[in-house]
């Protein structure tokens, strides 16, 4: 798969909240680091590894905000990395400017950075 193919999919299975196809995307042991993970979940110092993780994040995010989603700025894209530029939108909350890395390898996400702006 195409790093823009996955992106424009990550973003789909993100604003539909749908961990099974959300993680489809990304490799077994794959890493991701968001300042979000450092506030709620403090003792991973915003780093977790591995699809479990990932999912008792992200089901965590899905269960807690249910009207959360990603409306896409901007993608660039080279062979192995994919740049997003996203609104985070969650209802009572102000819009938050977010940009994030996709590193791509074999086909599948090896590694997530969240940035906020």
């Amino acid at each position: 798969m195409k790093p823009h193919d996955i992106a424009k999919l990550w973003l789909k299975a993100f604003n539909e909240h749908n961990l099974e196809n959300l993680l489809a995307l990304y490799s077994d042991n794959a890493e991701h680091f968001s300042p979000k993970l450092k506030i709620g979940k403090p003792e991973t110092n915003g780093l977790i590894k591995g699809k479990t993780a990932m999912r008792i994040w992200w089901k965590d995010a899905f269960d807690r905000l249910p009207t959360l989603t990603y409306k896409e700025v901007s993608i660039t894209v080279n062979d192995e990395r994919v740049f997003m530029e996203y609104s985070r939108i969650v209802s009572g909350e102000e819009n938050m400017n977010v940009a994030e890395v996709l590193e791509i390898k074999n086909g599948l996400i090896a590694a997530s950075r969240v940035y906020h702006g």
